[in-house]
């Protein structure tokens, strides 16, 4: 247990101690005598202390009670600086990564305690309006912390969304987020999914009623933020350190571009494929470059229209983020709603596109023709950014 959080806890209870003296201090001289006697651990000694001094007892009271004061506010101020003292990590960039073009952490140290805080309200169903529904419903850490095999994430009370829940992986390369990049902030992202009443339908204020009603949220808050008031900054601090953390590199693609593995030839040629029409948008290393682009989906039956929500603009209609394709082979339905379920219906789709489509993407106007062996290659290259070391690391799981 960390050295502040024992001495915070100490300082407590001689608040506490100091409390019930309080109490002895309105009682007979007797009492006095024998808290000195405790003290000193002899008999009578108190009650000669205090004869041989010739101070007026109200005084001797006062002196000990504003001293046992005093030494559990220095307590209690130690355990505050000690708590502040924990030293921050730096961001790991992997190798081959680029790094990060915004630093998400700038105000918010990385801390392991931050962390393991975090983890905890990303699956606490409590924290929803109904109690079932936790971010981690959605975001499943076997699927790349996407939704497995639904193609609408599932709400409190049995209710629906309308997209896809996209995988959480490597969020701290993005400027962006949500499909239609509606949040541009990652600590501000949570509060939608929090409130929207097809997902965890809670008030934020009824979120943290019930984080502060918990003694084990008061521990982790006191050892992550040095402090026993919990506010809504500190828990969105704490879950962007913990979701911001989820990092994906150590597929078979990167080891191999580690020099520690070698495709075989399948792989090989699928990766040839990959760069020749498909790397612009789902560039290297982190298979997105995270634009929006219109992509050939049709209008759905929720009328989405994208990143023209967002914008305005009639010219980002139908146009959704770029997704990474790290552990694809884990996220299916593909999509922002979902409606395509495996990914041979998925590269299908582009190679039967209409490219006279109003609005669809210049980089897709071009026909992208494949044999059925090319479809095939391309799909086992795709399963070398499977990271499964990832998806069953124990420090992203509950």
């Amino acid at each position: 247990m960390p050295l502040f959080f024992e001495i915070n806890f100490l300082g407590f209870k001689i608040f506490i101690l100091v409390g019930k003296f309080c109490v002895l201090c309105n009682l007979r001289l007797s009492c006095t005598v024998h808290f000195i006697e405790l003290i000193f651990c002899k008999k009578k000694i108190g009650e000669k202390l205090i004869k041989s001094l010739h101070i007026p007892i109200l005084k001797i009271k006062q002196t000990i009670f504003f001293s046992f004061v005093f030494f559990a506010i220095l307590l209690c101020i130690s355990a505050n600086k000690n708590a502040f003292n924990i030293k921050p990590f730096p961001f790991l960039v992997p190798k081959g990564f680029p790094k990060p073009t915004t630093n998400i952490f700038a105000k918010n140290g990385i801390t392991n305690e931050g962390i393991e805080l975090g983890k905890k309200i990303f699956y606490d169903a409590r924290l929803s309006k109904d109690g079932q529904v936790s971010c981690a419903s959605c975001h499943q850490q076997f699927a790349a912390f996407s939704t497995y095999d639904h193609d609408l994430s599932h709400g409190v009370f049995n209710s629906f969304t309308t997209r896809n829940a996209p995988a959480l992986i490597n969020l701290a390369w993005m400027k962006e987020w949500n499909w239609d990049g509606g949040v541009n902030h990652l600590e501000v992202q949570p509060l939608g999914p929090l409130s929207a009443t097809n997902e965890m339908g809670e008030k934020l204020d009824t979120i943290l009623q019930k984080i502060r009603a918990d003694k084990n949220y008061t521990i982790l808050f006191l050892k992550a933020f040095g402090k026993t008031n919990i506010t809504s900054q500190q828990m969105l601090k704490a879950l962007t350190q913990f979701v911001g953390n989820l990092i994906s590199a150590n597929s078979k693609y990167d080891k191999v571009k580690n020099g520690n593995e070698k495709f075989i030839l399948p792989e090989e040629k699928g990766y040839e494929t990959f760069k020749t029409h498909c790397n612009t948008c789902h560039k290297e290393p982190l298979f997105t470059d995270n634009t929006f682009r219109n992509n050939g989906m049709p209008l759905n039956r929720f009328r989405d229209i994208g990143r023209q929500k967002i914008t305005l603009s009639k010219y980002d209609s139908l146009k959704f983020k770029v997704p990474t394709l790290r552990n694809i082979a884990l996220t299916l339905p593909y999509m922002h709603d979902g409606s395509i379920g495996y990914l041979d219906k998925v590269i299908n789709h582009y190679t039967s596109l209409d490219t006279s489509l109003i609005n669809l993407d210049p980089l897709l106007k071009k026909k992208i023709i494949l044999t059925d062996k090319e479809k095939s290659q391309l799909i086992l290259f795709l399963y070398t950014l499977t990271d499964t070391s990832f998806t069953k690391n124990k420090k992203y799981s509950p």
